[in-house]
C-alpha cells in the first residue's frame, strides 16, 4: 500500500537560496548593521523603511531588463494586481521622495537596511534573499554629492578595520559613455544595448564580447575606444570631471580610487557618475558596493527631476569581505552577558534577592539570564558554558547580606571577587 505523502514529515530545510538566522548568526548580522547604522547616523543620515511589496511596474520602467525578466519574484495578488517582492530599494526611495517632495527638506540624506529578493542561482556571494544597506543623497546636483557618497562607502569599510590596500574604488560615468555613443551616432536604444554589453564584459568570453562589439562600430571605432582615446571635447569634458573627483578623493586619503572605463552598472536609471568597490584579495575578487547618480528616477512619478546619488551593498558580500580579511570579532554569539545562578532554589528569600539583583544589573546595561531550573549549581555553570555566556555568578541570601560575589569569567577560566555594586561596571567595561 502506497504511503500517504501528506503524512511524511515536513522538511526542516529553508527554501533554496534563503537562510535561517539562529541567534549566533543573527548576532553577526546585527554587529554589521549596528556598525553601519552608527556611522551613517553620526554623519547626519536618517533611517527609513518601506514594504518589500511593490507594484510590478515600478521596476519594469527603469530597473535592468536582466533583473526584471529573470530575477524578480512577481505574482498576481487576489485583487488581480501584479506585485513584485523588491529586488532593490532605489525605486521605492524615488517613489517615497516623489510622494512627499513638497514636504521634505532637501537635500535628503537617507539610508535603509532590509531584505531584498532576486531569483538567482545560489552561489558564493549571491542568494535569493539577502539583506542590503542603501545610502542615498537626494537634492544635490552633479558635484559634491558623488564625493560624499564615495567617502561614506570608504568610511563604512574603514569602520570595520579595512585598509586602502584591501579594496579598490572604481569610478566611471554613464554621461561619459553616452557622449561617446552620441559621437558615433548611436540611437538611444543602441546606447542602452551597448552599455548592457560593456556591463557584461567580465562575464563573457573575450571573443564573444569582441564579436558583439562589432555591431556598434562606426567609422572604424566603437564608443569604448573613443573613451579610452579621450580626444573629443565632449568626452574630454566628462573625463575631466572624473579626474577631478578621483584627485579630490586622493586628497581625503582615498588613493585607492581609480578610473575604470568598462564599469557601467546594469541599472537603466543611472545618468552620471557610477562607482563600485572591489575586494583586492584574489580569494574574494568581486564587487562589494555599487552605486551612482540617477537624476531622472524621481520624475517618473510626475514633476520636475530631482538630482540623486546613492549606493548599496549586501550583507553576503560584506560578510565575505570581512571574513576574508579577518575583520570580524572573534566572539559574536548573541548570548546574554551574564548568567545568575541560584545556590539554593528552596531558599525563597534568596531567590527573591537574586531576581532583584538581576533587575538592578539590567538597569545598568547588563544583559542577564536568570536560572529558572532546579539544577545543582555546578550544572547551572555548565549550562552557562553551553550557552557561550561569558560571565557567571551565584547569588542568594549570603551574597545579598555580604555585598560581595565571586564572578566567574568563563571564557578565560578565572574568577574575580567583587562588590555587588562593581559587577555592572566590570562587565559593561569589558564589552
Amino acid at each position: 500500500m502506497a504511503s500517504d505523502p501528506l503524512s511524511a514529515p515536513l522538511s526542516t530545510e529553508p527554501y533554496k537560496g534563503v537562510r535561517d538566522f539562529y541567534p549566533a548568526d543573527w548576532a553577526k548580522m546585527q554587529y554589521v548593521f549596528d556598525t553601519v547604522r552608527t556611522l551613517l547616523r553620526r554623519n547626519g543620515y536618517e533611517e527609513y523603511q518601506a514594504s518589500p511589496l511593490e507594484r510590478a511596474e515600478l521596476y519594469e520602467s527603469k530597473t535592468s531588463e536582466e533583473i526584471v525578466n529573470g530575477q524578480t519574484y512577481t505574482f498576481t495578488d487576489r485583487g488581480d494586481r501584479r506585485v513584485t517582492l523588491r529586488p532593490e530599494m532605489t525605486p521605492s526611495l524615488a517613489r517615497m521622495v516623489a510622494n512627499k517632495r513638497h514636504e521634505l527638506v532637501f537635500p535628503v540624506r537617507w539610508f535603509s537596511i532590509g531584505n531584498r529578493f532576486r531569483y538567482e542561482r545560489p552561489q558564493r556571494g549571491r542568494l535569493r534573499e539577502f539583506y542590503q544597506v542603501d545610502v542615498d543623497i537626494v537634492g544635490i546636483a552633479e558635484g559634491t554629492a558623488e564625493g560624499e557618497a564615495i567617502i561614506r562607502a570608504h568610511q563604512i569599510l574603514s569602520a570595520f578595520g579595512a585598509k586602502n590596500e584591501d579594496f579598490e574604488i572604481r569610478v566611471n560615468s554613464r554621461a561619459l559613455m553616452n557622449a561617446a555613443c552620441s559621437a558615433l551616432g548611436l540611437s538611444e536604444d543602441e546606447q542602452d544595448a551597448y552599455i548592457a554589453l560593456v556591463d557584461h564584459k567580465e562575464k563573457m568570453d573575450a571573443d564573444a564580447f569582441e564579436a558583439e562589439r562589432e555591431a556598434f562600430r562606426r567609422n572604424g571605432a566603437d564608443p569604448l575606444e573613443l573613451v579610452e582615446a579621450n580626444e573629443l571635447p565632449a568626452i574630454a569634458e566628462e573625463r575631466a570631471k572624473l579626474d577631478a573627483l578621483i584627485a579630490a578623493l586622493a586628497e581625503r586619503g582615498m588613493g585607492n580610487a581609480v578610473f575604470s572605463p568598462t564599469l557601467m552598472r546594469g541599472f537603466l536609471y543611472y545618468t552620471g557618475t557610477v562607482f563600485e568597490v572591489f575586494d583586492t584579495n584574489p580569494e574574494n575578487s568581486r564587487a562589494l558596493f555599487g552605486g551612482g547618480r540617477y537624476d531622472g528616477l524621481v520624475s517618473l512619478f510626475g514633476g520636475d527631476p530631482i538630482p540623486a546619488v546613492g549606493f548599496a551593498f549586501g550583507d553576503v558580500t560584506l560578510l565575505d569581505f570581512l571574513e576574508t580579511h579577518g575583520l570580524l570579532p572573534a566572539h559574536l554569539t548573541g548570548a546574554p552577558d551574564l548568567f545568575i545562578g541560584i545556590p539554593d532554589v528552596s531558599d525563597a528569600e534568596g531567590v527573591h534577592a537574586a531576581y532583584a539583583y538581576a533587575d538592578a544589573l539590567r538597569a545598568e546595561g547588563v544583559n542577564v539570564l536568570m536560572n529558572l531550573s532546579r539544577k545543582h549549581l555546578g550544572d547551572q555553570v555548565k549550562e552557562a558554558v553551553r550557552r557561550t555566556i561569558a560571565y557567571f555568578l551565584a547569588y542568594g541570601t549570603q551574597e545579598a547580606q555580604s555585598g560581595s560575589i565571586t564572578l566567574k569569567i568563563l571564557n578565560e577560566s578565572r574568577e574575580e571577587t567583587l562588590s555587588t555594586d562593581a559587577v555592572a561596571a566590570f562587565i559593561t567595561g569589558a564589552k
